[in-house]
């Protein structure tokens, strides 16, 4: 782990250039935060890097934002989250990939970590995550967030999807996401990373918006929550009932 005044070594045997994937659907109000959030550790850290951001049929400013923050842009009209990713990852040129959501800021902490852990031959990951606190929360969407982080990551030990890592060769050879589910698609990414290697989900955190929390009900949270319980057979291979991530109150 990074300590506190220490920086990635750039000489470090096995360190690689890294290649960051945003998918985006009108992310106008946060896109250009988490660029500069990642140009900002990238430089801090001394790392050559891209950022492509993938455009799912985005009606607001989201591109001319992006571009203005020196993103390359892929255009899709999926509105398949794993697919997205699917589609910024096949044009990355680097050998690293950090897939990081649209309105998730990623500190240079973090991605130190990561790249060490890959550099020390983890095969890939994720980050503790928190939550953007500028809004105060509900106390019980609050207790709902924080028992899914308790299932979700010190339980299950699998990476958040809005931060994720690997190498670049073995995500491609597992096909990548898979596009037949709509959501939960980390969960499947961090079962096939440790079935080819060293998992690592490093402690320093990404800070994601609350969005999701603020714009629906505490009904609507609990039953996306419980969602996997209710529909086993299915297990997110269909959009119905998965609204929460596929639409945004604003």
């Amino acid at each position: 782990m990074l300590a506190e005044g220490e920086f990635i070594d750039t000489s470090v045997p096995g360190l690689q250039p890294i290649s960051f994937v945003i998918p985006a659907h009108n992310e106008a109000k946060y896109i250009e935060k988490t660029i500069k959030a990642i140009w900002s550790a990238v430089e801090e850290l001394k790392l050559i890097a891209e950022v492509i951001v993938v455009n799912d049929a985005s009606t607001d400013d989201t591109v001319s934002i992006a571009i203005a923050n020196g993103a390359k842009i892929v255009d899709v009209e999926l509105r398949n989250i794993g697919a997205v990713r699917n589609a910024g990852a096949k044009e990355a040129v680097h050998p690293w990939l950090v897939f990081v959501d649209a309105d998730t800021v990623l500190p240079a902490k973090t991605l130190g970590d990561s790249i060490q852990s890959l550099a020390s031959g983890a095969v890939g990951g994720g980050a503790r995550v928190v939550i953007d606190e500028t809004q105060p929360l509900f106390f019980v969407k609050r207790l709902m967030y924080l028992a899914v982080v308790v299932v979700w990551q010190v339980m299950g030990r699998w990476a958040a999807g809005c931060y994720m890592f690997c190498r670049k060769d073995v995500f491609d050879s597992f096909g990548g996401f898979d596009e037949k589910f709509f959501a939960a698609e980390e969960l499947f990414f961090s079962r096939q990373i440790k079935s080819r290697g060293k998992f690592k989900l490093v402690t320093n955190p990404v800070v994601t918006s609350a969005r999701k929390l603020h714009g629906y009900s505490t009904w609507e949270l609990a039953r996306f929550i419980f969602l996997p319980i209710l529909s086993l057979r299915s297990l997110f291979q269909s959009r119905t009932g998965l609204e929460l991530l596929y639409e945004d109150r604003r």
